[in-house]
């Protein structure tokens, strides 16, 4: 038995450095990565997004901690080489990318993203049928805060492969509203009007183009004109900025009397509401006639 169990620890011995060894190089491979993350995070937020450097620190990290890894299958496995590994390493890559191709393609499509910045965090974007404030690009996702206070994840391939809109890329952003007035005015003389009004209205950005009006279409019982003017991109500042400009243009046309009409709606009387306001025959609800409708002279 004495003889046995010294041969254990013999062996033990001797197969202690081969497994400690890559043990330790993962360990400290692990802890470089996140020491490299946290380095690289605080260095790229200063100079670039907080996305960009999320996601850039923490591919840093993923690389670094593989390097360990394959150290430590080096120490582990002498015979094997680092180019055995890479070549192993391109053929699970390539069956990878059959079975989770999805997962890449949001993979490749957020690096795409973050590297071309089309837009950053704090951006009011659509994407397809979907508003809100940019919150962060991930390595899977893109969330959006939408107006209403509610969290949308979009995969970064529906968001790269989409039409993206940017509301707020610009410092200013062009608006309008119709407004009808009536056929006896003089629709030169509303133009004008409105136009010295969303020029005088305090909630225009100074600095931006002047606004405008124009008369858009003649129709049933108005002539409509289009009241344009420029305002802070932001959803929030665009509504309050059209109250104001509608109260303003509204007050100015009411003074300058300037009728602002309702539609003309025609009616036709039918045979059932002849029978209903004459009493000649009973009228059903869903507007038939029932009895005989007499004919007077």
């Amino acid at each position: 038995m004495g003889s046995k169990g010294s041969d254990l620890l013999d062996v033990l011995a001797d197969a202690a450095p081969r497994v400690l060894t890559p043990v330790a190089i993962v360990v400290v491979g692990y802890a470089l990565s996140r020491g490299l993350r946290w380095f690289l995070r605080h260095l790229l937020e200063g100079r670039r997004t907080p996305s960009f450097a999320a996601v850039m620190s923490k591919l840093a990290g993923w690389i670094l901690l593989s390097l360990a890894i394959m150290a430590a299958i080096v120490a582990v496995f002498p015979s094997v080489k680092p180019v055995d590994i890479l070549a192993g390493l391109g053929f699970f890559s390539v069956a990878a990318g059959f079975a989770f191709q999805d997962i890449l393609e949001n993979l490749l499509s957020g690096l795409l993203l973050i590297l071309r910045q089309p837009f950053r965090s704090g951006d009011q974007i659509t994407v397809g049928e979907i508003s809100g404030t940019v919150q962060s690009i991930t390595i899977r996702e893109t969330r959006l805060r939408t107006f209403d206070g509610q969290l949308v994840l979009i995969p970064n391939r529906d968001v790269y492969k989409s039409v993206i809109t940017v509301r707020t890329h610009f410092s200013s952003r062009r608006v309008a509203f119709v407004v009808g007035v009536a056929y006896e005015n003089d629709a030169g003389e509303a133009c004008r009007i409105i136009q010295a009004a969303l020029a005088q209205d305090v909630a225009r950005m100074d600095g931006s183009p002047q606004p405008e009006a124009f008369v858009t279409q003649l129709g049933v019982s108005t002539v409509d004109i289009e009241a344009r003017f420029w305002c802070s991109p932001e959803q929030h500042d665009v509504a309050v900025a059209m109250d104001s400009a509608i109260r303003t243009v509204k007050a100015a046309l009411d003074a300058a009397e300037i009728e602002m009409p309702a539609d003309i709606v025609v009616l036709q009387a039918s045979p059932s509401l002849r029978a209903a306001i004459s009493g000649e025959a009973e009228v059903t609800p869903g507007g038939g006639i029932r009895g005989r409708l007499t004919r007077r002279d």
